[in-house]
């Protein structure tokens, strides 16, 4: 009998050990606030499984997931095709959330919420336009006092997806910024001071009186950084909110590649805010431990069900419909 039990006893613990799972991920800061919230959630639901995350930005998550280093990747810039074909296993991208990148101030005495048109912030971000005294900044936004200070400009140190997101729009609203610039999660900037991550980017402009960078939302609102609205396509000026980031991704979701792989930057649409991008886990289809795979599957799987509920408390806006519709097919892939 005492025998017995000791073998169901020894069973049991080895049904637990090998049930257990513990998954490493990296990548982009931009979803960092929301990843952490589902990881922390479905670990604390499902036990023995523990999901860690290192917000690194985008150009480390794929990097390691190029090396393979880690199980999982995330990136606000889609991977090229030259990365995908570097990797050991086949790549999805998987849309998480979509999120709004907003350009964040701190200027002497200025306490209003200002304009910028394209033309501004790629002259600003090109070093053109250097002090917020220029009566291009004070043509668009009549009646605000601006001190006679030099502007200081923020931009990512590292390679960012936010990065990605803002060159991005920067490319398509500016001829000159997209021939000597361009866009990628790493670009080689005319003028400006280097933070890393968004939280390095917002605690610089926090600090800095003159300053300007770009930051994902919830990282201005969460520093308490004023943020402006930005004139988009149809030539209305529109601030990030859930209901202007969503509609930027209203006709994408339509037409979404199958590989998911698409950019809604400058959309049209009178209510669009034009700095908007869905994010992407970066997930090997095929998995190289099985059971890995089966946790990724149904973290996903929640992620879709459960986890969409919880994005706006955070800023984010959840995926379209459409969308989700499509990703419920694709993640049944994952193995």
């Amino acid at each position: 009998m005492i025998r017995t039990i000791k073998l169901m006893v020894c069973a049991l613990v080895l049904c637990v050990t090998s049930s257990a799972q513990s998954l490493n991920g990296a990548g982009a800061t931009f979803p960092n606030p929301i990843y952490q919230k589902w990881f922390t959630e479905y670990s604390a639901a499902h036990a023995g499984v523990q999901i860690n995350y290192q917000s690194l930005g985008s150009g480390a998550g794929i990097r390691q997931v190029i090396a393979g280093t880690v199980d999982f990747g995330a990136s606000d810039g889609p991977m090229t095709d030259e990365q995908l074909s570097q990797c050991k296993s086949k790549i999805l991208h998987i849309p998480t959330v979509l999120g709004a990148v907003v350009p964040a101030y701190n200027i002497t005495g200025v306490k209003q919420e200002l304009k910028f048109t394209p033309d501004l912030l790629a002259g600003i971000f090109m070093g053109k336009i250097n002090n917020w005294s220029d009566p291009a900044i004070a043509k668009v936004n009549p009646g605000v006092k601006f001190p006679n200070e030099a502007i200081v400009v923020v931009h990512r140190s590292d390679g960012s997806g936010t990065t990605y997101v803002f060159t991005d729009y920067l490319s398509k609203v500016s001829a000159q910024w997209n021939s000597s610039v361009g866009k990628s999660t790493s670009v080689k900037w005319p003028v400006g001071l280097g933070g890393k991550g968004n939280e390095g980017v917002a605690g610089t402009i926090r600090q800095i009186e003159g300053s300007i960078g770009y930051v994902e939302l919830i990282y201005a609102v969460q520093n308490n950084i004023s943020y402006g609205e930005v004139r988009n396509k149809r030539g209305n000026f529109v601030k990030a909110s859930l209901a202007s980031t969503t509609s930027a991704a209203a006709a994408a979701a339509a037409s979404m590649p199958a590989d998911y792989r698409v950019s809604i930057t400058d959309a049209d649409g009178k209510d669009s805010y034009p700095i908007a991008s869905f994010t992407w886990l970066l997930i090997p289809e095929q998995s190289r431990d099985a059971s890995k795979g089966r946790v990724l599957q149904d973290f996903l799987s929640w992620m879709l069900k459960d986890g969409q509920s919880q994005v706006a408390a955070l800023t984010y806006s959840p995926l379209p419909k459409e969308v989700v519709k499509k990703l419920q097919a694709t993640i049944r892939t994952i193995h």
